[in-house]
């Protein structure tokens, strides 16, 4: 996790400017059908290919947010090859996702999706870090014994995309308590934090309890 009172964060990131806008139909493994507008961006601090998906009446909830209403509802989402494609169970990211385009398509708002694999760490190392998982480290105390962090996502890039839009107050849907610090502490107004489900299967047991014990993940796992 980044230091939310590290100098990193002590200068807001400069501005970003939309590029590209694209309308793209999407469709997911079980039927569930929307219409995203993907936008595209220059500037974006850590020169990465991040996307911010417009979903549902987003302009609405827009001049909603303006006139004194609820927030757009927004997740910030990061990339994971395995569990977004593949449908891996090792992780709840292919789950989460889905569930967050359809929660954000009822209500209007924005799903960012953040090319940030495995923490930030990158798809080879993440993988590396199943390897050690399964000799008996968590998912933290595997990217640690690789020489990482914990978790080395930093959200200036979110903030950044969100501000191109004028979006500085938001929803927060996440069960992740270092997004809502950090987006924060980069100048954006999270209204609320709006949990999302739990996602439990055999095999991210482990994974759920880690990220719920020592980073204290809103998630709740029955006994």
């Amino acid at each position: 996790m980044v230091d939310v009172s590290s100098p990193l964060l002590s200068a807001l990131p400069g501005p970003a400017s939309v590029r590209q806008v694209v309308q793209v139909p999407l469709t997911f493994a079980d039927g569930y059908s929307t219409v995203a507008d993907i936008h595209t961006f220059t500037d974006l601090t850590d020169g990465t290919e991040h996307l911010l998906l417009g979903l549902g009446p987003w302009r609405m909830a827009l001049q909603r947010s303006r006139n004194g209403g609820h927030a757009p509802l927004v997740r910030p989402h990061s990339e994971c090859l395995t569990g977004d494609v593949f449908g891996s169970q090792r992780c709840d990211c292919g789950p989460q996702l889905r569930e967050a385009v359809e929660r954000i398509s009822e209500q209007g708002g924005f799903l960012l999706y953040l090319r940030q694999e495995g923490r930030g760490i990158g798809l080879y190392t993440k993988l590396d870090a199943y390897a050690l998982q399964d000799a008996g480290l968590d998912t933290y105390e595997a990217n640690i014994a690789l020489g990482h962090g914990a978790d080395e996502r930093d959200y200036s890039a979110a903030a950044q995309m969100l501000a191109a839009l004028h979006a500085t107050r938001i929803r927060l849907l996440s069960n992740n308590p270092d997004k809502a610090a950090q987006l924060t502490a980069l100048g954006v107004e999270v209204e609320a934090v709006v949990a999302t489900g739990t996602h439990l299967s055999p095999a991210n047991a482990k994974y759920l309890l880690a990220k719920r014990d020592k980073t204290s993940h809103t998630i709740d796992i029955p006994a």
